[in-house]
């Protein structure tokens, strides 16, 4: 049975006796709660004053103003309750109303109570559809994993954390309120299968490869950046080891070009990026189609001599890491 403390400046501490919580239905005790004495009473008085030095010099209506904050955060954190319902407000309520979803998912996932099929006694759903919400229509530049790491981390080690599998099931949530957003099922897996470490950034990013996919070259590059995904990952699988491409070892005019072309165009984007320009970074690698499409028509990727295909698999590495910074953009191959 979990021993429960009172709170007293800060710091817990065991009451002066007990007493016995009943379940009014069956008559068999839950828990024990901790009774305080006049002494611990006064103890807590005492902190409170300390705690607000300046609460005695405040008026009743600053008194009342200041409470009512707190009862309006305590009656938002509930939400959202349902679909379409409204958001907490302020940033007390935002941060009350995530602690509490996050402390529920964190524990049911932690005891290993994870939603199966259509069962969701506990909410879970809703719960992690909040959290995607009040992220992102509150525009909290918060990390997700940070916050779901310490969504098992307030257990003090009680439960067994499952980080992995908790984000995996809020992306789930995120990816679908996307879709109701209008962005297609390629679009949000291009975006979601980069892990983004935060989600009010992600509609942002989901407009930039909408924008992207309206240009011309960017079938063309989309299918080049799957070729490339699969070339890179069957030569991994047979052992194949490449740091960075250097200019003096490559030798074909296409790959000379590519290489030059792909470091000028990297040069002007990535400012874009460091500054939250996802459409102006994506949209600068459409001049890259004619030196990739040249590259494929004249360059054996996988040549003989060890020293140049290694070069020339660092060169195509460099190239999908470059165009795939907000995106995998061979997600949106058709």
């Amino acid at each position: 049975m979990q021993e429960f403390k009172l709170l007293i400046g800060g710091k817990l501490v065991p009451g002066d006796s007990t007493m016995d919580v009943i379940n009014p239905a069956t008559g068999k005790l839950l828990t024990k709660c901790p009774r305080g004495s006049v002494d611990q009473a006064n103890q807590a008085v005492a902190a409170a004053k300390e705690a607000f030095p300046a609460w005695a010099a405040k008026t009743y209506a600053e008194r009342s103003a200041v409470l009512a904050k707190f009862a309006d955060a305590i009656e938002a954190h509930y939400r959202p309750r349902f679909a379409g319902d409204r958001l907490p407000e302020d940033a007390v309520a935002c941060a009350l109303a995530l602690a509490d979803k996050l402390d529920a998912l964190g524990g049911m996932f932690g005891i290993g109570q994870v939603p199966t099929g259509e069962k969701d006694p506990f909410g879970l759903r809703r719960a992690a559809l909040g959290v995607v919400r009040i992220l992102v229509e509150a525009k909290l530049p918060l990390s997700l994993r940070e916050l779901v790491d310490a969504s098992f981390a307030g257990y003090g080690g009680k439960v067994k954390p499952a980080p992995e599998g908790l984000q995996a099931f809020i992306l789930e949530r995120f990816a679908g309120y996307l879709r109701e957003q209008g962005f297609s099922t390629l679009q949000v897996d291009a975006v979601l299968s980069q892990n983004p470490a935060r989600l009010d950034v992600v509609p942002q990013q989901l407009e930039a490869v909408k924008a992207f996919q309206a240009l011309p070259e960017a079938d063309s590059l989309a299918a080049a950046n799957k070729r490339v995904a699969n070339i890179l990952r069957q030569a991994e699988a047979k052992g194949e080891a490449f740091a960075r491409a250097e200019r003096k070892a490559l030798k074909e005019p296409a790959e000379l070009a590519l290489f030059s072309a792909l470091e000028s165009t990297r040069g002007s984007a990535m400012p874009m990026l460091e500054r939250g320009d996802y459409t102006g970074y994506l949209k600068s690698f459409a001049v890259l189609k004619k030196p990739v499409d040249a590259f494929f028509d004249t360059v054996m990727v996988m040549a003989k001599e060890d020293a140049l295909r290694r070069n020339r698999l660092a060169l195509l590495r460099e190239l999908r890491e470059a165009m795939n910074r907000v995106a995998d953009i061979s997600k949106l191959a058709q």
